[in-house]
């Protein structure tokens, strides 16, 4: 991991994108933070901070020219209140990729009156009921939504379903599945979830590929139940002597995936 320093980013690439916007590109680092972001001097339409590990959107000083913020492809599982006191002007945020659960996590993105692309695809969010016509309810200002319009259609059906009783019934529920934290912060470091490593994962991969019977995998999967990983020594979620992040908030991997609108991109993205 690199922190996010004021020098990495006066030595990051900058550049005139394809839509005439000034882009800083820091990609590929793996910051798990976004910090020190006042060094960019606020002369930024859009940055790029893709294909890092960063699991909470915040940390933004006021950054009045910032436009379009791509965080492909990072772990972000919340979204902070009050980014529109930073980010003001803010018209396309990009979160494919992450892990963004609840609906509820995206009330966070409300305030951002001049919002008007978000894409939430590959996000275990996009599988919960109701997903767009929620953003359509919730998120007026946006426009497109996953690189899809949203319709005038979709946009009366999600104000009839949220406005009756049993959409504001609904809305209580959904409001109670809000996130208040980031899984492991503020716990000591010796007790935090130490997750499965890339490794690990793969040797779980291949102990149930390699399962010669459907009693075999059942009882691979007890065994994952219960915290135990094959090839590992202590059980999951135990101390370990490396200090590990937090372990990331399960991925749904059988969502399904909005159709991409290629002439709706961004940035060429």
């Amino acid at each position: 991991m690199v922190k996010l320093t004021p020098d990495l980013i006066q030595q990051s690439m900058q550049f005139i994108n394809p839509v005439r916007d000034r882009e800083l590109d820091l990609r590929g680092y793996k910051i798990p933070v976004i910090e020190n972001m006042g060094a960019t001097l606020d002369q930024f339409d859009t940055i790029d901070l893709s294909d890092n590990d960063i699991r909470k959107l915040d940390g933004f000083p006021l950054l009045k020219r910032l436009k379009c913020l791509l965080l492909n492809n990072n772990r972000v599982v919340r979204l902070s209140e009050g980014l529109e006191t930073s980010l003001p002007n803010l018209e396309t945020l990009v979160l494919t990729g992450n892990l963004v659960q609840e609906l509820a996590d995206l009330d966070a993105l409300v305030p951002l009156k001049n919002l008007r692309t978000l894409s939430c695809l590959q996000n275990p969010v996009t599988a919960k009921p109701h997903y767009r016509l929620y953003v359509a309810f919730k998120l007026p200002q946006v426009k497109l939504l996953d690189f899809r319009k949203i319709k005038l259609k979709e946009r009366e059906e999600a104000n009839s379903l949220f406005k009756s009783k049993k959409g504001k019934e609904l809305q209580k529920e959904i409001a109670k599945k809000a996130k208040t934290f980031v899984p492991g912060a503020g716990l000591p470091e010796s007790t935090k979830p130490s997750g499965p490593s890339p490794e690990e994962l793969w040797k779980i991969r291949e102990a149930i590929s390699k399962a010669s019977s459907l009693e075999e995998v059942e009882r691979l999967n007890r065994l994952l139940q219960a915290g135990q990983i094959p090839g590992r020594s202590r059980p999951y979620g135990q101390s370990t002597s490396s200090k590990a992040p937090p372990a990331a908030v399960t991925e749904e991997d059988d969502e399904e995936e909005e159709p991409m609108d290629t002439d709706q991109g961004v940035n060429g993205r």
